[in-house]
């Protein structure tokens, strides 16, 4: 299994030329509980690419076409701000599905993000 630069396995096992972060960063995502959220960096810092931030968005962006599904809800910027919102079907619909996970949302960002903040450098230790 590949191991990420702190030495923690990476949740998917393929080290074949066939190798995705796309695939990583949505394995991460699967795992964040419902209730909870995570940041573009905290995924890229956990899978050893910590400047990867924006990449992690693009694999965001690209999650609504997998199976199994990927709640992409779940992913804010740093600050607790809906930033990829707009990727969504409708304007409100990442809101409304955080809502319904029991997250405050109120002007596009999370309320109490320290609290439900969910660090997979920290969660997903082995």
């Amino acid at each position: 299994m590949k191991k990420n630069n702190s030495g923690s396995e990476l949740p998917v096992a393929d080290n074949s030329k066939h190798y995705s972060f796309f695939q990583d960063v949505w394995d991460v995502v699967r795992q964040i509980p419902e209730g909870r959220v995570t940041t573009y960096g905290a995924i890229a810092s956990y899978l050893g690419t910590k400047s990867s931030a924006r990449m992690v968005g693009w694999a965001m962006n690209s999650s609504f076409m997998v199976s199994p599904k990927v709640p992409a809800q779940r992913v804010v910027n740093r600050a607790g701000l809906l930033s990829g919102k707009a990727h969504f079907a409708t304007a409100t619909l990442m809101e409304e599905l955080l809502q319904k996970e029991g997250i405050q949302v109120e002007a596009d960002k999370v309320v109490d993000f320290g609290k439900v903040f969910w660090d997979p450098a920290i969660e997903l230790k082995t």
